[in-house]
């Protein structure tokens, strides 16, 4: 395996999240499409204590606390991420026997160069699986939010933040949500005939991968079980994008009817654009534009693949605008930047890296871009606000603070979205929560320009 294992890859992976130049989703794919002729069982292990150690830091931490005479936050980097990986097997991964759990952990740190270490390192991790049963956690009635937060492995003040939001109940809900291994969605091609769609799913069932339709679409299935999007069936045909539900569900939102001129100013990889084709067909049109080549490289090769001939991709930065596009759109997506609160659950290291300060810049970047785009916008024009995440200061706050500075009104979603959503789409707003709803987080509001 060149000298390459299962752990090993997981402790790089570690010790590269540290530095915080990639979020954790990305890492782990590029692993494992770097060791790509691992077996599919390593590979899987690689992809489970990653995951895993990542989304379970807070928890992990704390229990290492109680065992180590260094805090975790204390040690050094490599012996950290080694504990911390190791402590992850022992609590969550009862096939794997304790002993080859410490065993693989000491030859690693004398591998790393930490054979003075190699003694601390085995006796913290046999002293925690001789005494998982009695690990003191913090009691939920003295101090929920404390509990919930090791509980979880949430920060306390994203603990708060939720419960003020929704309330303790659909915190909770949510916090659950967010340990949740999340499919993957995917978006059938329109037009699909039901016996094409069910040859579709079948290739893919009979390739051991798990798919579920979703309730809340008929073009929109779930995956599990995949080893690369592009080795499904039908990936090159184009008969399938990866777009979430919730994704989905904000295009049809918006009302695009045949003939628009819908502009996507922050479309890419282009799941929202291209579905967006779809509705405008051969006589409308879609610009998508994002803010570099690197990123408009992902829509025009999504374009290509799909047969998109309707979609024009460009190289546009939304906190610039483009005096071309004035008065151009029937429909304007507006899928901003923003915290990313709701998709936690594919991104387990967003909630470490979230902080107060950077919910209040973000928001100040989504004014920004708001100001800039909001005249690509005909009079009478539909602008479809979203975000993947779970802030009221992005969400609902935002959208009303577009209508007070721009003239517009909230209009009724319900007649586009699923009847388990009617009754929460009437007024125009809609917010998506892990844990409640069937989608990742996320919100979206239809607003309409005065004429």
């Amino acid at each position: 395996m060149a000298g390459i294992n299962g752990r090993e890859a997981v402790l790089d992976i570690l010790l590269e999240l540290e530095k915080q130049t990639e979020y954790s989703n990305v890492l782990i794919a590029a692993v494992l499409d770097k060791y790509d002729y691992l077996d599919g069982r390593e590979k899987a292990f690689i992809k489970r204590v990653s995951e895993g150690t990542i989304e379970r830091r807070l928890w992990l931490d704390y229990v290492l606390d109680q065992y180590s005479k260094t805090p975790a936050i204390k040690m050094k980097p490599l012996i950290r991420a080694l504990l911390r990986m190791s402590v992850y097997q022992l609590l969550f991964m009862e096939h794997i026997p304790d002993a080859a759990v410490c065993n693989e952990a000491v030859k690693l740190a004398k591998k790393r160069g930490f054979q003075s270490l190699q003694g601390y390192v085995n006796g913290v991790l046999r002293n925690i699986a001789r005494g998982r049963e009695t690990i003191a956690y913090p009691d939920r009635e003295k101090a929920a939010e404390t509990y919930l937060s090791v509980y979880y492995s949430m920060p306390q003040w994203l603990v708060e933040h939720f419960r003020d939001a929704y309330g303790m109940d659909v915190c909770e809900k949510i916090l659950a949500a967010s340990l949740e291994r999340r499919p993957v969605g995917l978006r059938l091609k329109e037009g699909m005939t039901q016996e094409e769609k069910e040859r579709l799913l079948a290739a893919w069932k009979a390739a051991g991968v798990t798919v579920k339709e979703h309730p809340y679409h008929p073009c929109a299935v779930t995956v599990q079980g995949v080893e690369g999007i592009r080795r499904l069936a039908g990936y090159a045909e184009g008969l399938f994008a990866v777009q979430d539900v919730s994704s989905i569900l904000a295009v049809e939102a918006a009302g695009i009817k045949p003939g628009d001129t819908v502009i996507d100013v922050c479309a890419a990889p282009g799941g929202k654009a291209l579905h967006a084709a779809q509705k405008a067909g051969k006589d409308g049109t879609v610009i998508a534009c994002d803010v570099s080549s690197h990123k408009t490289e992902q829509i025009e090769e999504n374009r290509c693949r799909l047969g998109a001939e309707n979609v024009s991709v460009l190289v546009q930065d939304a906190r610039m605008r483009n005096e071309n596009l004035l008065g151009r759109a029937d429909v304007l997506l507006a899928d901003v930047p923003c915290s990313g609160l709701g998709v936690i659950g594919h991104k387990q290291d967003i909630k470490y890296r979230v902080t107060r300060e950077s919910l209040k810049e973000i928001q100040a970047l989504q004014k920004e871009i708001i100001t800039n785009v909001i005249d690509y916008l005909k009079p009478g024009g539909t602008l479809l606000y979203s975000t993947c995440t779970l802030n009221p200061g992005e969400n609902e706050k935002m959208a009303a603070w577009i209508c007070e500075s721009f003239g517009f009104e909230r209009v009724s979603m319900a007649q586009r979205l699923p009847d388990a959503l009617k009754d929460e789409a009437k007024s125009g707003i809609l917010q998506l929560l892990p844990g409640i709803h069937e989608a990742d987080g996320f919100f979206m509001a239809r607003l309409v320009k005065a004429k």
